[in-house]
C-alpha cells in the first residue's frame, strides 16, 4: 500500500528529479512518485526498456510525455504511433498498451493517475512478460 503523501500544496522541479534517474536500471522503469492521495497520484518515470503489454486495473492515466520518442500503443497494437515531448496519452483503467519501442531516450513521463495507482497495480497480458517487481523501481535519491 502507497503511504499517504499529506500536503495540501507542494512544488516538485521535476526537471531535477529527472537529472537524479539513473544511466540504466533492471528493471523497466523507475519512478519517483510527488503525490499520492486516494483520489489521485502525480508521479514522474523513465523507462528503459520496451514495455510489453499491461494494464492497471484501479486507476485511469494521464502521460504527458517530457522527454524522448517511442512507440505506444492502447487497446490493441493495430494503435501503435510515434510519441514525442510534449504529447499526452490517456486511458481508463483496464485498457492493455504497450511503449514496445524506444527511439530516442530518455523516455520519460509526468504521469497523473486517478484515482492513486498502487505500485503493483500491473497485470502483464503474458504473465511471461514480468512482475511488479520487474516492472518498477523506486528513485531513492530523489
Amino acid at each position: 500500500m502507497t503511504t499517504e503523501i499529506e500536503q495540501r500544496s507542494a512544488r516538485f522541479n521535476v526537471l531535477e528529479i529527472v537529472k537524479q534517474f539513473p544511466e540504466t536500471a533492471q528493471t523497466l522503469l523507475v519512478d519517483q512518485y510527488l503525490t499520492s492521495t486516494e483520489a489521485a497520484s502525480a508521479r514522474v518515470f523513465r523507462v528503459y526498456k520496451g514495455t510489453p503489454p499491461h494494464y492497471h486495473v484501479g486507476c485511469d492515466e494521464y502521460l504527458f510525455v517530457l522527454s524522448g520518442r517511442g512507440t505506444f500503443w492502447m487497446e490493441d497494437a493495430s494503435t501503435q504511433a510515434e510519441f514525442g515531448p510534449g504529447q499526452l496519452l490517456y486511458f481508463k483503467k483496464g485498457t492493455v498498451h504497450a511503449l514496445p519501442d524506444i527511439l530516442e531516450e530518455p523516455v520519460v513521463f509526468l504521469s497523473v493517475d486517478t484515482p492513486r495507482r498502487e505500485p503493483t497495480d500491473i497485470v502483464f497480458v503474458n504473465s511471461e512478460d514480468g512482475t511488479p517487481a520487474t516492472f518498477m523501481a523506486r528513485n531513492a535519491s530523489a
